[in-house]
């Protein structure tokens, strides 16, 4: 079971990940969203701030949708991200190791190119030293 804080640590484990201020947590890389708390609007009411729920990156609509069909208990989306690369998560359905990999998923979809190779060009390793390997859905 998962929460925000784990969300904190695994992504700013990764490189150049940062927090920006917010009233949840939020965090990018390269000026870019992965994974931020989900601001839960309700008409006539002031959103709400779900720190038990994460928008994750997915990089397209295919991910999304394999996510979203595969595992429901885990992903959903509402009408306000519709159309867009992003799923909600729900970290109680998460350990730490599956969380480690959506967070880390996300961040490569979003780092540039020139982050992810070290000066040899050989790709970075994810906080359990594991390479980080291909970057499906990057730039998007």
């Amino acid at each position: 079971m998962a929460d925000a804080d784990d969300v904190r640590r695994v992504a700013l484990a990764l490189p150049q990940a940062v927090e920006i201020p917010s009233d949840g947590f939020d965090f990018r890389v390269a000026d870019k969203g992965f994974v931020w708390s989900y601001p839960e609007r309700t008409p006539g009411k002031p959103r709400v701030i779900r720190f038990d729920i994460a928008v994750l990156f997915v990089g397209d609509e295919a991910e999304k949708q394999a996510l979203l069909l595969g595992e429901p208990e885990i992903f959903f989306t509402t009408p306000g991200y519709q159309g867009l690369p992003l799923v909600l998560l729900r970290l109680a359905a998460v350990d730490l190791d599956r969380l480690t990999e959506l967070v880390t998923d996300a961040w490569r979809m979003r780092v540039p190119n020139a982050l992810l190779n070290d000066s040899e060009g050989e790709a970075l390793n994810d906080s359990a030293g594991e390479p980080l390997g291909d970057r499906a859905g990057a730039g998007k």
